[in-house]
């Protein structure tokens, strides 16, 4: 029996997206924090708590890309070509942002305000872009012969501009669960006051893109809502409600730091996961499966070599880095 090559690719470029969801989305999430917290020692923190890690965090975005070039080239090039703009929207967020949190902590008290915005403006625009390309995805791209015929605006629909609030309100819930873990005191308490309206927020996002995809795409419906399929993915909807149970009881528990954060994950990979059911086996959707849009095997295996080498490396210094500045800040002292 032969290696699948294109299902081990497709699952390793699902891992490299989910894995920056995660990573880079509560350091997203707290800049996006940013306007909630007033105090610059408070700031300080927030900041310092994704400081030794937040560059890392990118190099799944890094990973994912590569990995969609290399193996489902006609993939690639219909998706960059239909999100090139909120794409490169994305990128100047990113870029901008990470300036921001390098220039703030070398600029002068009267300067710092400026790099707040910028910080915070960049972590925004950056959620709301990524958000934006997920609702357009979801939505589909029109494909003719192995080109996209679509128009460079077709990003610009009600649901993908939904999308990208409800990204910024996951993102805002990653961060406030990450500083329930990092920080103390009264920052602390104010992090566990945010998690629940966010938290509630959040499921009135999953629950009206559950309901609008389905009514928009017949597909999609078919998928969730004929038998016995049904029965198969009720599972989904009923771990979100669980899980949000644990979060919402969580959030308040005054011994609960690591609970939030982990139930938070699980949420965001329930959520990523209904989206995968709903699109399956699709890569460019409506109807372009992963295997339509590979790439030769022999271009496949000569990357998978690479890729099996690189992956534990950043694995493990994802794993090492994390470890080392494991604990709460201390406003005045550092980790601990």
């Amino acid at each position: 029996m032969g290696i699948d090559l294109p299902l081990i690719w497709f699952i390793i470029i699902v891992f490299s997206i989910l894995m920056y969801v995660v990573m880079d989305g509560f350091d997203l999430g707290i800049g996006l924090l940013y306007p909630m917290v007033r105090e610059t020692k408070d700031r300080d923190v927030m900041m310092n708590t994704v400081a030794p890690v937040w560059d890392g965090n990118e190099t799944w975005l890094v990973m994912g890309g590569a990995g969609l070039f290399g193996a489902f080239p006609l993939a690639y090039s219909v998706i960059l070509d239909a999100l090139a703009v909120p794409l490169t929207i994305m990128l100047i967020g990113l870029i901008f942002r990470g300036v921001a949190f390098e220039f703030r902590f070398k600029a002068t008290v009267s300067h710092r305000g400026f790099w707040d915005k910028s910080f915070i403006a960049g972590s925004f625009i950056a959620t709301f872009a990524q958000g934006v390309v997920l609702g357009a995805f979801l939505n589909g791209f029109p494909v003719q012969g192995r080109e996209w015929s679509g128009s460079v605006f077709d990003w610009i629909t009600p649901f993908s501009l939904f999308c990208g609030l409800g990204l910024v309100v996951a993102y805002a819930l990653l961060g406030a669960s990450w500083l329930i873990i990092k920080t103390e005191g009264h920052l602390l308490q104010t992090m566990r006051k945010l998690a629940r309206p966010l938290l509630l927020a959040l499921l009135v996002v999953m629950a009206i893109v559950s309901i609008w995809t389905p009514l928009t795409h017949q597909s999609i419906a078919d998928r969730w809502f004929t038998t016995p399929n049904l029965f198969f993915f009720l599972p989904v909807p009923v771990l979100v409600l669980l899980v949000s149970w644990a979060l919402w009881r969580n959030a308040w528990l005054p011994d609960a730091h690591y609970a939030p954060f982990i139930l938070t994950l699980a949420l965001v990979f329930l959520g990523f996961s209904g989206l995968g059911i709903s699109i399956w086996p699709n890569l460019i959707p409506p109807d372009i499966t992963f295997r339509a849009a590979s790439a030769p095997p022999q271009s496949q295996g000569f990357m998978l070599v690479g890729a099996l080498f690189i992956i534990p490396l950043i694995l493990v210094y994802t794993f090492w880095s994390y470890y080392v500045f494991r604990g709460k800040i201390d406003p005045n002292h550092g980790y601990h």
